[in-house]
């Protein structure tokens, strides 16, 4: 199959490993972003086929994940007021908020739905002229186009019961405040590396990349998410590590072009504009999210709906900030494959088939 089969050439694969191998000669760290690729690293076992010296940390690249409990809570009031229909992925459902979570909403009584896409949203919203219909929009920039759309959609067919919670997160930021962190020795993680997202790169282009060798003196490669995709840029990127050249790179040529989707960039832009953002681990990150224009205000939940959310609290003993931030590893949770397991998450890294819980739960932690 073509893009699939090519991609998990065994003897090409073989051909990469030899020479990361060969041309690794100094400790190295590095990050993917991306759960994506934290979960295909782990299934196809490439920590095991790296040298010692290379050392792969999961990164806060997963929506899911880095949505903080605060704002679950506030999508669990929403769920709970009359005539309400929430609309979300099936992902968040099980996330644990400060007291409840969706799936528990739901077993009390709420009316909320599962759906594919915003579209689905839409049509849900069609079809109950006397409900509010609002759609819990997490994700990044891969996600934020498609909501723009049928927000612009509903807009022009003149809808008036649908209604966003956004939550979605811009990546550049956020790794920008992680390195800046890592620069002043408040961190405890020191990045030679980063495998940067090549969905987020697909919609965003590889330009807004350009601050992490430039300001901080560190590699970066796009990246696919097959196994060759993976091999391919971390061979890049100890090259640049070892000729002390950091710079930009595309290895997912096939789905990213520098420039990324113009027409996608222009849809988020004329809906949404950025704003600060809480992360999961990560805390109040400078325009690392994006809310609604003035003009799409009425579209807003959060300001249409009058809900007063319990003061949020955090799991005991819960790693899943740590983990986001790559200062911790699954394993190193007490809570992990005892407490907290995919049937029963104590946090959400655990939930979400991006997060780096679930990604060693599954594969199995000496893949770790």
């Amino acid at each position: 199959m073509r893009f699939i089969d090519e991609y998990r050439n065994v003897d090409l694969g073989q051909k990469l490993v030899s020479r990361i191998h060969r041309v690794c000669t100094q400790p190295i760290k590095l990050m993917e972003f991306c759960g994506g690729h934290t979960t295909a690293i782990l299934k196809y076992g490439i920590r095991q086929l790296l040298p010692q010296t290379v050392e792969m940390l999961s990164g806060p690249g997963c929506p899911v994940c880095v949505t903080t409990n605060a704002d679950l809570d506030k999508a669990i009031a929403l769920a709970h007021l009359p005539n309400v229909i929430i609309t979300t992925f099936g992902d968040m459902m099980k996330v644990p908020g400060s007291y409840s979570s969706l799936q528990q909403a739901k077993a009390d009584g709420a009316d909320i739905r599962i759906v594919y896409s915003v579209r689905d949203a839409l049509d849900i919203t069609q079809n109950n002229p006397k409900k509010s219909v609002i759609f819990i929009g997490i994700g990044f920039e891969t996600t934020a186009p498609t909501l723009a759309a049928s927000i612009l959609e509903a807009e022009q067919k003149e809808i008036k019961n649908f209604y966003v919670l956004s939550l979605l997160k811009l990546c550049p930021p956020a790794i920008k405040l992680l390195l800046m962190i890592a620069l002043v020795g408040l961190s405890e993680v020191k990045l030679d590396g980063i495998v940067c997202p090549g969905h987020v790169s697909a919609i965003i282009g590889s330009y807004p990349w350009e601050f992490i060798p430039r300001q901080y003196n560190i590699a970066c490669v796009i990246s696919g998410f097959e196994p060759l995709d993976i091999l391919l840029s971390l061979v890049m990127l100890i090259d640049q590590i070892e000729l002390e050249k950091p710079k930009v790179e595309i290895a997912y040529r096939r789905g990213v072009k520098p420039e990324g989707n113009r027409q996608a960039q222009e849809l988020m832009a004329r809906v949404f504009e950025p704003t600060t953002a809480t992360w999961r681990g990560i805390g109040k990150v400078p325009l690392g999210g994006l809310k609604l224009k003035k003009e799409y205000e009425r579209f807003n939940a959060e300001s249409t709906f009058s809900i007063t959310p319990p003061l949020p609290r955090e799991p005991k003993a819960c790693l899943c900030g740590d983990i986001l931030r790559g200062a911790k590893r699954p394993p190193e949770c007490k809570l992990f494959g005892e407490s907290c397991t995919p049937e029963n998450p104590i946090g959400p890294c655990m939930v979400s088939s991006e997060g780096a819980c679930a990604a060693y739960f599954h594969y199995g932690v000496s893949y770790g």
